[in-house]
């Protein structure tokens, strides 16, 4: 069973989000320059003539955050292109759209691929099934260019919906998922979308890197192939992974006040950006509730917020804390906190998800070269 985009989401089945544009970013060369860093970027990142002949890219793809709930970019797929909203996912390996076919509500309200108004498309009898841990799709596989963040990847597989049962997706400001993650996770063997940026020698180095912003504020970035030096000015530390599917990481423990409160002889942990909250074994969540003391809901008085304490994730034998203004959720004068229980047994120990309520928190970069992951507290 996936674990994937996943905790966050059920709030947006409370209403039908509007269709917002999205508004490009600047260059990276012009946002550097504009913050004095373009010439010691410049240094660490020489000259080379023979870009021009094979040029290695640096593209930002801009994310809407909604609500601080979901974040989601603009792709195009085919020629002549045709766009959709995707969430950026990295608990996930799947490039997946509705289609045409599709005859399930949640298809009726977003964009729909329409493979015979491309040229470029090739189909395939290959069919396609995911299921996350909210909502599912059935659909065929396809093959035609894709075009993310400026980087047109020709001949990238990609699922085309058929069925989206429910009414989950109905709901979501998004139309479709282009997941991050590793190969070996893939559905139907599919190869995800940066690895073909890989393989095809579309991006400078083989890493794509995430600022998420706070409070609904706009800026948040994926940035395929590069380091954005101003979010990392407070160092970056290199955690290595425990398993190649998801960005798997190991955590040491977790703390409150100086006191260990849960995965005590160490435990997994998957950096995900497609899920909202953040995933927590039931009965850690339980320790937890009751040093914050919070009801067995979440729940917890908006007027304690104030004095309550950071939650520490210890990671690679660093301190990774996480303030209540992050992790305690208001809405309409009522707050509660931004957990959820999940029990998912792994051969390493329990599972954890640091889903978006964690990654606000820092600057993180997934290295396919080295296979780490960085974090760098925000500036």
């Amino acid at each position: 069973m996936k674990l994937l985009l996943l905790l966050g989401l059920v709030a947006l089945a409370q209403c039908l989000a509007p269709r917002i544009p999205l508004r490009r970013v600047k260059s990276l060369r012009q946002t550097l320059k504009e913050r004095g860093l373009l010439e010691p970027y410049l240094r660490q990142h020489p000259y080379n003539p023979a870009a021009k002949y094979f040029p290695a890219r640096i593209s930002a793809e801009p994310l809407q955050n909604y609500l601080d709930n979901e974040y989601f970019g603009t792709i195009s797929i085919g020629t002549p292109p045709q766009e959709f909203t995707v969430v950026f996912d990295t608990g996930s390996s799947n490039l997946w759209v509705p289609s045409v076919y599709c005859t399930s509500p949640a298809c009726s309200n977003h964009n729909r691929f329409n493979p015979a108004d491309s040229h470029t498309f090739v189909g395939t009898n290959d069919t396609l099934y995911i299921a996350y841990g909210t909502g599912s799709m059935t659909g065929i596989l396809g093959y035609d260019t894709v075009t993310v963040a400026d980087i047109e990847v020709i001949n990238q597989i990609f699922g085309l919906a058929e069925t989206e049962p429910g009414d989950f997706f109905y709901y979501t400001p998004f139309d479709g998922i282009l997941g991050l993650a590793f190969p070996s996770i893939a559905s139907s063997g599919a190869t995800p979308v940066f690895d073909n940026m890989m393989m095809e020698d579309l991006v400078a180095k083989d890493l794509f890197s995430v600022y998420l912003s706070k409070d609904g504020q706009s800026g948040s970035f994926v940035l395929f192939g590069a380091i954005d030096p101003f979010y990392t000015i407070n160092g970056i530390t290199w955690i290595p992974l425990s398993a190649e599917t998801y960005w798997q990481i190991t955590m040491d423990s977790v703390s409150i006040s100086g006191k260990p409160v849960a995965c005590f002889s160490g435990c997994q942990a998957i950096v995900d950006t497609g899920t909202s909250l953040l995933a927590v074994p039931n009965r850690a969540l339980s320790t937890i509730l009751g040093i914050l003391d919070a009801s067995s809901s979440g729940e917890i008085s908006c007027k304690a917020v104030s004095s309550l304490p950071n939650i520490v994730f210890h990671i690679n034998g660093k301190a990774f804390p996480v303030p209540p203004s992050a992790y305690v959720m208001e809405s309409n004068g009522y707050c509660s906190l931004g957990f959820e229980g999940m029990d998912v047994p792994t051969e390493s120990g329990e599972l954890w998800i640091l889903g978006d309520v964690f990654i606000r928190e820092y600057y993180v970069i997934f290295n396919r070269a080295n296979n780490m992951v960085g974090l760098s507290r925000l500036p």
